[in-house]
């Protein structure tokens, strides 16, 4: 199913402002695949004189021929000659491009992959003519690639773009928009099952339920999402293996650095690096209790941040050989017994990152945090959620939990107001206000509970 475009209000106001310039411009679009970077420019450049061209693998002679061809609707002509290097195609283009003109090179890493002097001939354009009123903008999944591209100060292109935009995943918002049949719990699984990815999405609703999508496009081998955790890790990272044991382990619930090493079998100080680079990809996230400070890291855990890439590697992973085997049914069933976990820790997630979002008693909050450690009592206590008020005055504890009835909720709170009591840092607050997070709550409601409608609408 085609969705409509969703959001990226903020990314649409940006590029048409740059090429509304007076002066040309360059922008830059990068992030994960599967995120919209593509149609974002089509719904950008549709109204305007553009040319648009996907950077392929084929040779650098094949793509000046095919990229001459999209210029020749604007240029006439353009294509009846053959060029043979990039500086004379795309000297011309400076030349003969009508006032305002936008060229669009997406997948611009496998452009430079088969002509590394790229970067060099656009560097030289820009710098050349400055006050042509032309507008040139590249796109491309490989955030490695991107970033050395453009953000590394000895790259020809540093320093030259108006924008840079790293279009992420869609805020949780959104999936209630595509999935507009959803709500609750529902909603919750489906969200933690794809994540922020609108190309997910669309591929989920061309089925009849969320189980289905599941079995046909994650756990069937031949699905299309079956391997693409692996495509993810092949667009960013020379080698993989090390990454995809990191987070194979992370997915099995291996959450701290020592555990992860132990069972690599490597010492700890050979994780740093591919750690800190699956951290700078979004991929993973490192969490520490509300308080500490980063700098120690003995209190860190490793979480695999994308929902879908969670779940990938915490039920497929596992059971890829089972799934070649062709028993994907009785896989799926497994998993939908056990999956209650993964969506309560999605949902604590989404709980912890709205707090900053909603105005819970009219106060503003500061990014919220779990706590563990030990209480008062010297007994281990866990807080699901954590956050001091903008003033530093006040606190919020808060528990997330996947349902709840009346008799339910009762418990929760007085389990919460132990937990308070408990909670060796309390009486450094004025005030210390307790909230119940709960994604599904059926007919009850009450003024201290929130629910997924309150959550989902702030994560936009």
């Amino acid at each position: 199913m085609r969705l409509k475009f969703l959001d990226r209000e903020n990314e649409r106001s940006r590029l048409a402002q740059a090429f509304s310039r007076r002066q040309g411009s360059f922008c830059c679009l990068y992030g994960r695949r599967r995120c919209g970077k593509s149609r974002l420019l089509l719904e950008v450049l549709a109204k305007r004189s553009a040319v648009y061209y996907v950077g392929d693998e084929r040779e650098p002679s094949l793509q000046r021929a095919a990229l001459a061809e999209e210029v020749a609707t604007l240029v006439p002509g353009f294509d009846q000659v053959t060029y043979p290097d990039w500086t004379s195609l795309l000297a011309r283009w400076w030349r003969e491009a009508p006032e305002g003109a936008v060229l669009a090179l997406d997948e611009f890493p496998y452009l430079v992959g088969g002509s590394r002097e790229l970067p060099s001939v656009l560097q030289k354009l820009i710098d050349q003519h400055p006050a042509k009123r032309l507008h040139l903008v590249v796109a491309g999944s490989s955030q490695r690639m991107m970033h050395g591209l453009l953000l590394d100060a000895t790259a020809p292109l540093y320093g030259r773009a108006q924008e840079i935009i790293n279009v992420g995943p869609l805020g949780a918002a959104w999936i209630g928009k595509a999935f507009g049949h959803l709500r609750g719990v529902d909603l919750l699984e489906a969200y933690s099952l794809w994540g922020g990815i609108p190309h997910y999405w669309e591929l989920a609703l061309d089925h009849g339920s969320t189980w289905e999508a599941v079995q046909r496009l994650v756990l069937d081998p031949l699905g299309v999402l079956h391997a693409e955790p692996h495509r993810l890790l092949l667009d960013d990272l020379r080698e993989t293996a090390q990454a995809a044991s990191v987070l194979s382990l992370i997915g099995q619930g291996c959450n701290r650095i020592s555990e992860i090493a132990a069972r690599i079998e490597k010492p700890v100080t050979s994780l740093t690096r591919p750690l800190s680079r699956l951290l700078e990809l979004g991929l993973v996230h490192r969490e520490q209790p509300f308080g500490a400070s980063p700098r120690i890291s003995k209190k860190s855990l490793y979480r695999i941040a994308d929902p879908f890439l969670a779940f990938w590697f915490r039920f497929v992973e596992p059971n890829r050989s089972r799934l070649e085997a062709g028993t994907v049914k009785s896989v799926a069933r497994e998993i939908e017994k056990s999956a209650a976990t993964h969506y309560g820790e999605v949902w604590e997630m989404l709980v912890r990152s709205s707090i900053p979002r909603l105005l819970i008693e009219g106060i503003e909050w500061q990014p919220a945090h779990r706590w563990w450690g030990g209480g008062t009592d010297k007994n281990r206590l866990e807080i699901d959620v954590i956050a001091e008020s903008v003033d530093g005055k006040k606190l919020l504890l808060g528990e997330a939990k996947l349902a709840v009835d009346a008799g339910g909720l009762a418990r929760v709170r007085k389990e919460l107001k132990k937990k308070a009591a408990r909670l060796p840092f309390v009486k450094d607050y004025k005030q210390v206000i307790e909230r119940v997070f709960v994604a599904e709550a059926g007919a009850h409601r009450a003024a201290d509970l929130i629910t997924t409608q309150d959550v989902f609408g702030v994560l936009t």
